[in-house]
């Protein structure tokens, strides 16, 4: 049987990967620490329903604990890892760098030295479209310059970035890195803005709406984002064989793909496609942007449909539906 390790597999995108793979009959070793940045309860109901599921085996550490890892890979021996787990958040960001120096770095370093000693196929690291920083280029592509990030969160994950390709490059290890564009859908993080709409809408609350509403993302729906990394974790990278409008290094085999919906949507219209799925408008507070934030994103998702054929295409209208019906099953609203 085919094993992988996930970090961070009671978070939200960690779940669905997990689910995806063991239904795809794999054995998932998932590793979180269950940190109460948001509602642990949530973390671990995830965790529950993949432990009902057939070969999950759950792990309960944090990733820069020495040796951790490293013992993790010497009794599992995994042929894909997948590297979910991190300290989220641009805001949080600011007011505890620390705990972003711990999990972003310190955790990465610890997670690359485990695979070091005992390579898999294929490693897999989470980024973020947050590294494309001040560039008003766009749509973002994967070799776009990324040097002027506007969060110390995404600073650390240009870090990470930047000591995978290190890795690969000393050691040979395929190593993929892929950007993550606002990832939204049911068992979604509740610092998410669509989480916060949603909660407050239902209540009948005020939104507060920063920047005064000027502002587009490329939200991207959950079951695409796992759909994209599922088909990655098979597009091995080899800097030999190099694909059209490739990101890949010319002296690692190292690759950095966009998973994006590739349609950027405007945070007003992304709003009312929230009211209109709980049935009910709501009063808007409008507000100056705030640090660390980025007017706009826009994935250029060409070499991902190249390397897989996968293609995510989800209109948001649909997939906050199928949010807000979650929201109300689980809370009960």
């Amino acid at each position: 049987m085919k094993t992988a390790l996930i970090t961070g597999s009671a978070g939200f995108i960690g779940y669905f990967t997990a689910r995806a793979l063991l239904l795809d009959g794999w054995q998932v070793i998932g590793l979180d620490a269950m940190t109460d940045y948001y509602d642990v309860t949530l973390k671990i109901r995830r965790h529950e329903m993949l432990e009902e599921m057939q070969n999950f085996v759950a792990v309960t550490g944090r990733l820069e604990t020495p040796g951790l890892l490293r013992q993790l890979f010497e009794d599992h021996k995994p042929q894909l890892v997948i590297h979910l787990a991190a300290q989220a958040g641009v805001r949080y960001s600011i007011d505890n760098p620390g705990s972003y120096v711990q999990s972003n770095l310190v955790g990465t370093a610890e997670l690359l030295e485990a695979v070091r000693a005992y390579p898999p196929a294929h490693t897999l690291l989470a980024s973020t479209s947050s590294v494309y920083g001040a560039n008003t280029k766009m749509p973002y592509v994967e070799t776009h310059k990324v040097d002027t990030q506007m969060s110390f969160y995404a600073a650390t994950k240009k870090a990470t970035e930047a000591m995978g390709h290190s890795y690969a490059h000393l050691y040979g290890l395929p190593i993929t890195m892929f950007r993550f564009f606002t990832v939204y859908g049911p068992w979604g993080r509740p610092d998410m803005a669509h989480f916060k709409f949603t909660k407050a809408i239902l209540n009948g609350d005020p939104i507060e709406v920063y920047n005064h509403g000027n502002q587009q993302r490329d939200f991207t729906y959950i079951d695409d984002l796992v759909a994209g990394i599922v088909a990655l974790a098979v597009a091995v990278p080899d800097s030999a064989a190099p694909v059209a409008g490739d990101s890949i290094s010319p002296v690692a085999p190292f690759r950095i793909v966009n998973i994006g919906n590739g349609a950027p949507v405007k945070l007003m219209d992304y709003i009312a496609a929230i009211e209109a799925a709980c049935g009910q408008e709501t009063e808007k507070v409008f507000l100056d942007a705030q640090p660390g934030d980025v007017p706009g994103t826009w994935a250029d998702t060409s070499l991902l449909e190249t390397l897989t054929g996968a293609r995510p295409a989800t209109d948001v209208r649909i997939g906050l539906q199928h949010f807000v019906a979650w929201y109300r099953s689980y809370y009960t609203v």
